[in-house]
This record gives C-alpha cells, structure tokens and sequence, in this order.
C-alpha cells in the first residue's frame, strides 16, 4: 500500500514578510504570555497573519501618532496589541512591544 502525505493549506503558504524579534521583545513577549496564558493560541495566530499579510483586516494595522510616531499597532484581541516597526521596503516586521491598550501606548 502506497502511502499519502497530507498538507495542511497553511504548510503550502509562504510567509511573504519576516518577523525579526529583538531581545527585548522577547523577554517582554514571554512577561506577557506569563501573566495571560490564556492568550497564547491567538497571539501565535496574530504573528502568522502578520508574516502572511499584516494588511489582514482581523489585525486592524494602524500606523500609530505623538511619541510613538512611526511605529504600527495590531490587535491580538479588543483589549491586547503588539506596536511593531514595519519596513515595507524590505518586508520585515520588528515587534516593539505586547500588552494591553496602557502598556503598549
């Protein structure tokens, strides 16, 4: 008997832009997923959209204004965002910063 493999669709797409997390958002990722375990699944899935196509209506991506002038923001959910540098020019997104609405702006 001949084995199949079985792809799942999101195996068969291809990130088209590159996270690039900085060490300091690493720890500040880890505090967050720390302190809101429960949000573990849907922040993962807020990064795979973000590698697909940060443009994805579900993010909400919003260039941010005043001290944080230059930066991006998208939801996880209603309450908790991730500021992100974007480069369009050379796709790579760089995580800032992961919190909620007090935390991030």
């Amino acid at each position: 008997m001949k084995k199949t493999r079985v792809t799942s669709n999101a195996s068969l797409m291809q990130a088209a832009y590159q996270l690039q997390f900085t060490e300091d958002y690493k720890k500040r990722a880890k505090r967050f997923l720390k302190k809101h375990p429960d949000l573990g699944s849907v922040y993962l899935k807020t990064l795979t959209f973000l590698e697909l196509d940060p443009f994805h209506p579900s993010l909400r991506l919003h260039p941010l204004k005043g001290n944080l002038a230059g930066l991006h923001s998208v939801s996880i959910n209603l309450s908790y965002r991730i500021t992100l540098e974007l480069l369009i020019e050379g796709k790579t997104i760089i995580p800032v910063n992961v919190g909620d609405h007090d935390a991030v702006y």
